[in-house]
Formats: C-alpha cells, structure tokens, sequence
C-alpha cells in the first residue's frame, strides 16, 4: 500500500511530515505507512475519563478536593459517616470500583498491564506496589468505602446508583459521565454538582499516572491487496485528509451543523441544541464521525465545544495533570512474536482479573501474593515482556 499512498495520498503525507512524532507511530520498523490512521494530534484529545466526586456533598461536608490517597480515604470515610445526601439513612456508597487501569493502581507508579520505565519494559501485577494498592482496596473493602457489588455492577446500574443519589465518587467519562449526569439531575437535585479530581498519589508531590490514549491506537484503514480500483480508493482516503475533508468529518455539513465565524468551525443548534432533544454526541453522529473513530484525523476543536460545562473543562485540566511517561505507544509485534504474545497473554490476563477481585474482596488473603506472582511467572509472563521489550527497542529506533 506504501507505493499507493506515495502516488496517490498527497494530504495523508503532507500531515505526517509536518508531524514526524506521529509519521513514527504509523509506519512500520521498516518504514512503511500501512494504514490511513486515525489521529488524535492533540492531548486534549487523549484524556477523556479520570476519578469523579460529587462536589455539592464536598461541600456540605466541609471538605476540599482530594488530591492523595491519605486525603481521598479521609473523604470517603466521610462520605460513609456524614449522611451528605442528607436522607437519614446511612446508604451512600462512597466509591465505585470500575476500572482498575485508571482507578489507583496508579498512586503507586504502575500500572495494571505493562509500562515502562526508562526503556525498559515492567508488567505491574508482579510489582511490589501492585500488593500495596491490593492492600490499600481490600481495606477500603473491609471498611464499606467501596461499592460491595462492585464486580457485577454495568453501566445501567452505575446509573441508578448515580441518579438515585446515593454514589459520592467514581471514575468515569467527561462527555457520557460528568456532562451526562449533570443533565439527567438537574431537575429532581439542582444541588448536584461533580467535580473532575486529580489522579491521586500515594506520595505527597509526586505526580500520579494517569489515563492518555496515543495519538494513534492502531485504528485506521487500509486497501485490500485484492480490491478494485485501489488507486480510487486511496484517493478518497486521502481527501479526509485536506481541509476540506477535514471540515466535514469533524464538523459536517457547513450551514447545517456548523458555521464558519471568524475562521472558526462553530457547531449550529442542530448540534448544541437538538431540536429534536437528542445528545449532543447523537446529534453529531448524524452528520459526522468525529466523535468515534475513522481515517482523519481529529480535530481538537470538536472537543473545544463538546466539553461545554464548565466542570467539564475543568475535569480535564485536572486530569491532563497526570505522569504519563510511563505508558507505552503502540507497538508492533512480528506475526511469530504476535502469535505467542496472544496464547501467553489470554490465559494471565483472565488469571489476573480474577486474583485482583478475590485480593480486594478478601477471599484470598493478601499473604497469598508472592504465589500469585509466581504463577503468573510459570504462566510465561517473562517471555511476553522480552517480546514487548523487542517490539519497544524496534519503536525506538524509528
């Protein structure tokens, strides 16, 4: 596909020599560009979910945002004695556990898959600080600072929770989370209030590591070697690529979906405020893919508008302000490396999630660790990090 993108794909080139951090992340070890990408240029773009509190029950409860892990266990235990929703009845639960990649496992400078540090490629379950942040939830467990049903609860459930005002904190989504939510209690509880909070550490000053997408995740399109008319097809790839591509795949329809003012792709009413009642992320999925996925690449200025609320903004900023030199970009394993890495990787991960789950729970002690260790160990996790470490040293001579 190299060969037609060099004669046919003038935009897709012009973007990536203008940016050779992100012509890296889409070639090959040998060079070779072999997708149209989706690419997310801009870091506003890459973080999009962090930990949630309900600001109005900080509120009456005297307490600012929490910014450490000493400072969010204070918090939630106050949100488990002070009765903040202020029915009588001691039923708030004060943090849903829902995703443990983003939730604290970061305090403690890992993560919850692998990571690096330096150079060098480290899995975090078999990490000394994976035990401490296992400690750390099973304690918060124990006390009733975690949702006990935690495991089974899916997004339906964490709505009711949410809309029945009895969660105080969370990790979850700026658009579909804070801005979501703020909408659906603004009628039955005008007080409602959320509040983006910084990804907390388990040291004092010492940034924790935080949520960020690469600006390319693999997603893309590419020319079947056995599709007619390739030359057609590139072609129009490419135009998604040019300006005038660009304005229509981010923003749509001009007069419709947007106005230009002052050079400014601004989203009309139709998208802001649907006529027909419908989301703003429904409504744009009408006239344009900017908010999933596709080959173009995304304009930061869509998110610029989407993230309306003033919490919103001010959730990212928070967020933004996260260690992310520890996560890896997007590697690329040979197809022998690839095979091996998938065999080893299935059986540990579903190992994994179910030990971490049984640690937080209490119904395998903590003292049980190091043989958890050791059987991800004899499960072949060395040999899937020295494949990872291939695939990172090959990155880095790009």
């Amino acid at each position: 596909m190299n060969e037609l993108i060099d004669q046919h794909a003038p935009n897709l080139k012009a973007v990536l020599e203008a940016r050779p951090d992100l012509k890296k992340l889409v070639t090959t070890d040998e060079g070779n560009i072999y997708v149209f990408p989706f690419l997310r240029p801009d870091e506003e773009l890459l973080t999009f979910m962090g930990p949630t509190i309900r600001k109005d029950w900080l509120d009456k409860l005297g307490l600012q945002v929490p910014a450490t892990i000493e400072e969010w266990e204070k918090m939630l235990i106050a949100f488990r004695e002070g009765d903040p929703n202020g029915n009588g009845k001691k039923d708030e639960i004060p943090f849903l556990l829902r995703d443990i990649n983003v939730a604290f496992v970061g305090a403690f400078g890992i993560t919850d898959g692998f990571y690096r540090e330096g150079d060098e490629i480290r899995y975090g379950p078999i990490q000394p600080e994976y035990k401490d942040s296992l400690t750390m939830l099973n304690r918060w467990y124990k006390e009733g600072l975690l949702d006990k049903d935690y495991a089974t609860t899916d997004g339906k459930l964490q709505d009711a929770k949410m809309t029945s005002n009895v969660l105080g904190s969370l990790v979850t989504y700026n658009g579909s989370g804070i801005g979501r939510y703020t909408n659906l209690m603004k009628g039955s509880h005008p007080e409602f209030e959320l509040v983006g909070a910084p990804y907390p550490t388990a040291v004092p000053g010492k940034k924790a590591l935080g949520q960020a997408d690469s600006p390319f995740a693999g997603i893309g399109a590419a020319v079947s070697a056995t599709a007619p008319n390739p030359e057609q097809i590139v072609k129009w790839m490419d135009y998604k690529y040019g300006e005038e591509g660009h304005l229509l795949f981010n923003f749509g329809v001009e007069g419709v979906s947007y106005q230009m003012e002052n050079g400014y792709p601004k989203y009309t009413d139709e998208i802001m405020k649907n006529p027909e009642g419908l989301p703003v992320a429904e409504a744009m999925a009408k006239y344009m893919p900017v908010n999933w996925s596709g080959p173009f690449v995304q304009d930061k200025r869509y998110i610029e508008q989407y993230i309306e609320l003033p919490e919103q903004k001010q959730a990212m900023k928070n967020w933004l302000d996260a260690d992310r030199s520890k996560l890896l970009p997007p590697l690329t394993r040979t197809s022998e490396e690839s095979s091996t890495y998938a065999s080893i990787m299935a059986d540990i991960d579903t190992y994994k999630s179910e030990m971490f789950n049984k640690f937080v729970m209490g119904a395998e002690p903590l003292d049980r660790f190091d043989a958890f260790v050791e059987t991800i160990q004899s499960m072949g996790i060395e040999q899937a990090i020295q494949i990872q470490q291939a695939a990172l040293d090959r990155f880095n001579k790009r």
